[in-house]
């Protein structure tokens, strides 16, 4: 890389100050002697012959500022942006990067372009990135229709109370998908209490996973006061489930996985016994069973390391069992 970083400009500061040839800063910098002879001429201080960092830094970007826009990906920024690649920079933190520090590079999105361009010819820049180039729909796409659920009513018009977490009957609902796409669970828990309920289903047909909520929320329906889940279309029929409990159903906002966090952390928690690469076709209800009795008995620091079970029966104050 041919262009000076502000870190290293810093340790010129230091280096020339503490009386070093430009030889030993070169040396010390891994640069060649010119570039040090180079910088030291251009971004001194023009009355005081002093170099400073900040001074040197602001020099090089006004320069930079007078040149016409480099708009092209020429082999020096292919080489800038492959260097940070390797160094498992986003396309956006190599552009954050290279302005800081003053460097010519193109936008992050002409960076994409080049790791797809190179995707296609074979290559492996793309497996740098976070997502390993896998492609996902944008965020407010007009052709996305997640969210776009008969009937749906969206968690701001749920009653504030909820946010509270002191009642029992608060309910979250989510998925949790199989190896290829086969088999899921459906997982729901209390938010107040982290009482969970675990059913296996064979497919994420809204029909199928109408059923299983209902089923597995007939013996808590007299607790019951509100359920969230997701945009996915398998909670299509919430209705269904809403008539059936007794019960109002809400949706969060999409991408806002946060206003379902209790859910999101117990999904987390399920995966430590059915790991993503399990093929759930394998497991029984059987073994669902147990993992919601270990789950539901299973100490929780935010309870102060009171168990679901225990937590339910401190917030209800009454030994009646809300258990599985």
């Amino acid at each position: 890389m041919s262009h000076l970083t502000v870190g290293q400009r810093y340790e010129i500061q230091t280096l020339y100050k503490l009386g070093h040839s430009q030889t030993e800063i070169a040396r010390h910098l891994g640069r060649d002697k010119s570039v040090i002879s180079r910088e030291l001429r251009r971004n001194c201080d023009e009355r005081s012959g002093e170099y400073r960092a900040e001074l040197a830094q602001r020099k090089y970007g006004a320069r930079l500022g007078q040149k016409p826009r480099q708009l092209r990906f020429t082999d020096a920024v292919r080489a800038y942006v492959e260097e940070q690649l390797a160094r498992d920079y986003s396309p956006e933190q190599i552009v954050g990067r290279a302005k800081l520090e003053g460097v010519a590079c193109v936008s992050h999105e002409r960076i994409y372009q080049h790791l797809w361009q190179e995707k296609r010819q074979g290559g492996e820049l793309h497996l740098r990135l976070r997502t390993q180039g896998k492609r996902y729909r944008k965020r407010g796409s007009a052709r996305d229709s997640r969210g776009i659920i008969a009937g749906r009513v969206g968690i701001e018009q749920r009653p504030p109370v909820v946010e509270l977490k002191e009642r029992v009957g608060d309910l979250e609902v989510d998925l949790v998908i199989g190896a290829g796409h086969r088999g899921a669970l459906v997982t729901i828990n209390d938010r107040a209490s982290g009482l969970v309920k675990i059913r296996k289903v064979e497919s994420k047909e809204a029909s199928v996973v109408q059923q299983a909520i209902v089923q597995a929320l007939e013996e808590w329906k007299p607790w019951l006061h509100t359920i969230t889940s997701d945009n996915g279309k398998e909670f299509a029929r919430h209705q269904i489930v809403s008539q059936e409990l007794e019960v109002a159903y809400y949706f969060a906002r999409p991408y806002h996985s946060w206003e379902r966090g209790a859910n999101e952390n117990l999904n987390g928690l399920i995966r430590q016994y059915f790991p993503k690469k399990m093929r759930f076709e394998e497991i029984t209800q059987q073994q669902v069973v147990q993992v919601e009795h270990a789950l539901n008995a299973r100490p929780r620091k935010r309870f102060d390391f009171r168990s679901p079970n225990e937590q339910f029966q401190t917030l209800n104050n009454t030994k009646v069992a809300f258990v599985t």
